[in-house]
């Protein structure tokens, strides 16, 4: 015949396994939690550094005193550009995706004469859908965070409705 101490040690294991259980649902909570409010800094973190990019490109298009305007070829000439009698720096630094942790991929003008912007390499899903700035507007429809592109377009570049395009320079 049992004894009471012997039924009541039964019940205190069923109460640690029980404990141990809610305990371990509650950090997979914890854990999609913290999963999903890193991204979506993440997410922040990349429209701040992809329109720093965006600016940067459109400094260096619009400097003064340079005729005619022309775009970078590199990332190296938004970090110091030297077309002028003084150094200019139209990027601080050369950031990195904070999603993948690499640079950036550049995306390229359509003539390649130089670089329009860039873009994250990252086929995540992302979680911003609505809210964007009006320069980034098309991103409510992008499919992974690689479809975001920060690109500058030259006002040269731009045609309006119904006008036909200029002939390319010979």
């Amino acid at each position: 015949m049992p004894t009471g101490k012997s039924a009541q040690s039964g019940f205190t294991y069923l109460f640690v396994l029980m404990s141990i259980g809610l305990i371990g649902m509650g950090l997979a909570a914890a854990g999609t939690l913290w999963k999903t409010e890193a991204q979506r800094e993440r997410e922040t973190e990349l429209l701040f550094i992809g329109g720093q990019y965006r600016q940067a490109i459109r400094s260096f298009y619009e400097r003064p005193g340079q005729q005619p305007p022309r775009l970078p070829q590199s990332v190296d000439e938004l970090l110091e550009d030297r077309r002028g009698i003084t150094l200019e720096r139209h990027l601080r630094r050369a950031w990195r995706d904070p999603f993948t942790g690499k640079p950036f991929e550049l995306i390229e003008s359509p003539d390649s004469k130089g670089i329009t912007g860039v873009h994250s390499q990252s086929t995540r899903r992302p979680f911003k859908k609505a809210g964007f700035s009006e320069k980034d507007a098309a991103f409510s429809d992008a499919k992974t965070i690689a479809d975001w592109h920060f690109v500058f377009i030259p006002a040269a570049a731009v045609v309006p409705p119904g006008q036909p395009a200029p002939a390319p320079a010979p």
